[in-house]
């Protein structure tokens, strides 16, 4: 928490007359929504993990990240700037575009006869439906368009001020806690489904939930932030390193330092280059590229 603590002090010098403002009203708040995105898809990389299975499983895998997407595409395509309710409208698009495929994936895993490899399967097709379709948009848009676009999709912290950080904390709230509910059940999930149903564990239930919650809390930081790279990823595999398997430490730990890692992420992002920012999913994936196969050749050895 320490790096957390720092993170808004990280930057270019300010000005006396305006250090008040930049620091407290800017780049506080703008951490506080790094710490709420980190730990958020932090944590639902680890639950994907363990309830696939699949070290490298993520929630693009349920085809999240795909459509949110393409409805914030749709979004700047239509060019509203605001949804009922006074909530910025590529915000509102891709929190239902993510959703809405997510739970498409989550109503097929609530199959009886359903394996995790199907799931996995249909989040694929989803994922490849909606970047069609994504791309397809594209098409129609201008210049412009694409420009906000394109740096929609690198990945970017905005600067919402606190407002912003009250509106995304009840998702990110109910998602982290209702996942580390299921912490119990997941542990049991090391030994494979089978194994889980004869402990009791009512594996469909569990799995539906957990990925609805994930859907729920990745949908509404990337709605917000963009897809940003890596996080769901490298995290949960840094903490398994450090901290060991149990999803009773793993859980709650991808939590904490997730939320340390992209505040810190975003804090690189102002100062590596001079003059500029860059947006924090092109920091996140430079530093999770190589490190993400650095820990599977380290795996694999």
């Amino acid at each position: 928490m320490v790096a957390c603590a720092v993170a808004p002090f990280i930057g270019p010098g300010v000005s006396a007359d305006s250090a008040d403002f930049i620091y407290w009203q800017l780049r506080v708040p703008r951490t506080l929504m790094a710490m709420l995105v980190g730990g958020t898809l932090s944590l639902v990389g680890a639950v994907y993990q363990s309830l696939f299975a699949n070290p490298l499983a993520a929630p693009s895998t349920v085809g999240t990240t795909a459509g949110a997407t393409l409805g914030a595409l749709g979004a700047i395509v239509l060019g509203a700037r605001l949804a009922p309710g006074g909530l910025p409208f590529i915000t509102a698009a891709a929190f239902v575009g993510a959703l809405g495929v997510s739970f498409v994936v989550a109503a097929i895993a609530a199959g009886r006869r359903v394996r995790m490899n199907d799931v996995v399967l249909a989040g694929i097709a989803c994922s490849m439906a909606a970047g069609a379709l994504a791309t397809g948009l594209q098409f129609t848009a201008d210049s412009a368009e694409l420009m906000a676009a394109t740096r929609w999709s690198l990945g970017h912290l905005p600067q919402v001020g606190y407002s912003g950080v009250l509106m995304l904390s009840p998702f990110a709230l109910v998602t982290v806690v209702g996942l580390l509910a299921l912490t119990r059940a997941l542990e049991v999930f090391i030994a494979g489904e089978e194994h889980a149903e004869s402990q009791g564990v009512p594996v469909r239930r569990v799995r539906t939930v957990a990925i609805g919650l994930g859907a729920l809390g990745v949908a509404a930081c990337v709605a917000w932030c963009g897809p940003i790279a890596f996080v769901e990823l490298i995290v949960p595999h840094l903490v398994r390193r450090t901290l060991g398997v149990s999803r009773r430490v793993l859980l709650p730990g991808s939590v904490v330092v997730g939320a340390a890692f992209l505040a810190l992420c975003d804090a690189s992002a102002r100062v590596i280059l001079p003059g500029r920012e860059l947006p924090v999913g092109v920091v996140t994936a430079a530093l999770g590229t190589p490190l993400l196969v650095y820990l599977v050749a380290r795996g694999r050895s």
